[in-house]
């Protein structure tokens, strides 16, 4: 039977680069993140890339992996994350993800799930939702 948990991710690191010209919308970058998961989902130093595309100066979408080594409710292993979101004017951000399946190891093997969270920007941390079955 499927499972909930939820807790809070902080961005420890975010650094971005152009891709291409970036002279002209649409234009293309790519942004490496560090965050920590705390909640349900304890992580810290979580390795994330993303590819993003802008649509207009601080409007677009984007999709990304991340690696998350730790604890999901207390089981120990790592698992990946495809997420995929989009951004507009205000610094809002959506961002739904999905466990890539057979990444789950140790007591994380066979994990499946889906999730996902809003940030606003200037916020320190944000909220997260994850819904998991352990198969």
């Amino acid at each position: 039977m499927p499972a909930q948990t939820s807790g809070h991710i902080t961005c420890a690191h975010w650094e971005e680069r152009t891709a291409g010209s970036g002279e002209a919308s649409p234009k293309l970058a790519r942004a490496s993140a560090t965050n920590t998961f705390s909640g349900g989902v304890e992580a810290s130093g979580t390795t994330c890339e993303y590819t993003i595309v802008y649509v207009t100066e601080k409007a677009g979408t984007f999709t990304g992996m991340e690696l998350l080594a730790g604890r999901l409710d207390g089981r120990e292993g790592t698992f990946v994350v495809e997420e995929r979101g989009s951004f507009d004017d205000a610094g809002t951000v959506h961002c739904s993800f999905e466990v890539v399946p057979g990444t789950g190891t140790g007591e994380l093997t066979g994990l499946r799930g889906t999730g996902g969270f809003t940030y606003r920007q200037g916020e320190p941390s944000f909220p997260y939702t994850f819904d998991y079955d352990l198969g």
